[in-house]
């Protein structure tokens, strides 16, 4: 049998079940900590209690102000957070909120955000990571190591003290980002629009790229050139050009097209060298590996075997999902002693709630 009664959390009044029998001071000082971890294409919000427990999962589009802009990357951070509160239990407010996001989070406008927030139920500080150090959070508890991400976009980075020492990498899909989810869906783009030009490999990639795109090539032509060429030129500049990303896995769905192999060995290259910037040969230290790139594939994944071979005898560590170690960070930076079976409890509870709202999608 419960009651529910009211106590004062962080001067804010908050609701909470506790047994008719009584209740003890770790239920009255309980806190809630938003995190969120905005990419380049999806941004994921999860509302913990100190504890580790995750209490709501929300999740929208792209929250990274370089690739999508302030104006929508902010609806995104917003649409993501009252997903979360709505699926949570209880009154929708939180201590404090942790934001993950790459390459701009000291030149987002924080007073905005703040305010934006504080609408939403923000009963505290807000404070802005950067998406690296969430990732290395989200694998380890180590104060030293190495992260490399490669979704959207790719960054490397070295970790000293539990903070971010060097990094390399994450210039954006315009200047950088070698072995990215852009950088594979480009060069998938760019095959397909040259075997159809006449001037590349026939290639697997050709009818997978058409049917992801509702295309079908009849043979066609118009001014010269293959009609579907036309179309799917048109398709193709019509995406931002940051949404190529969305090609990648066509290049993991093509095993043995020699085309689709070389795409993902010149990934792996890249990656390896992204990394080497900043990790010295035989340094010790864990290597954490997020994002879609670097994650589970079905079949295999040869990108990520290939930087295996090339970091033989690194320790090697699959990131769970960036928002796992946003909550991390939030939880230590309101004062919360994170150990591993709090991080464990995190990350099943993202996992489990993220299955139920996406059917298990991360990126």
């Amino acid at each position: 049998m419960f009651e529910v009664v009211r106590v004062i959390l962080t001067g804010k009044d908050v609701a909470v079940k506790i047994p008719a029998a009584g209740f003890n001071d770790e239920m009255v000082t309980m806190l809630s900590v938003l995190a969120i971890d905005a990419g380049g294409t999806s941004t994921r919000a999860a509302l913990v209690d100190d504890a580790g427990n995750c209490l709501g999962y929300g999740h929208s589009g792209g929250g990274n102000p370089i690739s999508a802009g302030f104006a929508p990357a902010l609806a995104s951070l917003a649409a993501a957070t009252r997903m979360a509160l709505e699926s949570s239990p209880g009154d929708h407010t939180f201590s404090s909120v942790l934001i993950a996001m790459a390459g701009a989070t000291s030149r987002m406008p924080r007073r905005e955000l703040t305010e934006r927030f504080i609408k939403l139920g923000l009963n505290g500080d807000l404070a802005l990571e950067s998406d690296l150090l969430a990732m290395f959070r989200s694998g380890t508890l180590s104060e030293r190591g190495y992260a490399l991400i490669a979704g959207t976009g790719s960054v490397a980075a070295r970790v000293e003290a539990g903070t971010l020492c060097t990094v390399s990498g994450g210039a954006g899909w315009l200047l950088g980002d070698g072995g990215s989810g852009f950088w594979i869906g480009h060069r998938v783009t760019r095959a397909v629009v040259a075997f159809l030009d006449g001037r590349g490999p026939r290639t697997a990639l050709t009818e997978a790229l058409l049917s992801a795109v509702s295309l079908t090539a009849t043979g066609e032509r118009a001014h010269g050139r293959l009609r579907v060429l036309l179309d799917l030129i048109d398709v193709l500049y019509a995406i931002p050009p940051v949404e190529l990303s969305r090609f990648a896995p066509l290049a993991f769905q093509s095993p043995g097209d020699t085309v689709a192999d070389e795409i993902l060995r010149s990934a792996a290259i890249e990656l390896v060298d992204t990394l080497a910037a900043i990790r010295p040969a035989h340094a010790d230290g864990p290597v954490v590996l997020g994002g879609s790139i670097l994650g589970a594939m079905p079949g295999g994944n040869p990108v990520a075997q290939a930087l295996a071979t090339a970091l033989d005898g690194a320790e090697l560590i699959q990131a769970r999902d960036g928002v796992v170690g946003a909550a991390v960070l939030g939880l230590t930076r309101a004062g919360v002693e994170v150990d591993v079976a709090i991080q464990d409890r995190i990350g099943r509870g993202v996992a489990a709630l993220r299955t139920s709202a996406t059917g298990g999608a991360t990126s």
